[in-house]
């Protein structure tokens, strides 16, 4: 028997209840909505469960939604390599606004798929979003002491880098 989109929304549902969120199936792939604070367990969930094994984390994606909305969302997409399935997970986190308020912060899936260390150090640098439990979390494609996070709507590149404009 087939592993459905349905069957793995109403698995977690009935394992997670509240901390499953909806789905959104306008999505390709379809897309089951996660609490920030159930991400790490519901990833555990579909890598170990026999039915889904959900085997491979292609991708990690940062959005920023704006400082308008006040959030901002991280998209897993996963794929199951013995049963040929595609899945996404959302999870929408408050976005902070200023300086002064800590950075969001989702758990890291690190322990569970190796690959999401690179992911999650990724959409860390460019949209500022803290992977807590991480084993490395650093910037990984600009400077470590580079200012603020390029690919969030409010982002204000420095005038200066080391004495270099870079703010034309």
């Amino acid at each position: 028997m087939n592993t459905t989109f349905e069957d793995i929304y109403q698995h977690l549902l009935a394992g997670f209840g509240e901390e499953i969120r909806g789905r959104d199936e306008q999505c390709s792939p379809a897309a089951i909505k996660v609490a920030p604070a159930a991400i790490a367990e519901v990833c555990k969930t579909l890598h170990t469960r026999e039915k889904t094994y959900f085997d491979q984390l292609s991708c990690i994606t940062g959005l920023d939604n704006g400082p308008e909305a006040g959030t901002m969302e991280v998209v897993y997409n996963l794929y199951s390599i013995p049963y040929n399935l595609h899945l996404s997970l959302k999870v929408e986190l408050p976005r902070n606004n200023s300086n002064e308020e800590p950075l969001p912060e989702l758990p890291t899936v690190a322990g569970i798929w190796r690959t999401a260390d690179w992911h999650e150090r990724e959409v860390f640098d460019l949209l500022g979003i803290r992977f807590t439990g991480h084993p490395d979390l650093r910037r990984i494609l600009l400077p470590a002491d580079w200012e603020g996070y390029p690919l969030r709507k409010d982002y204000r590149e420095q005038e200066y880098y080391h004495g270099i404009k870079v703010r034309f």
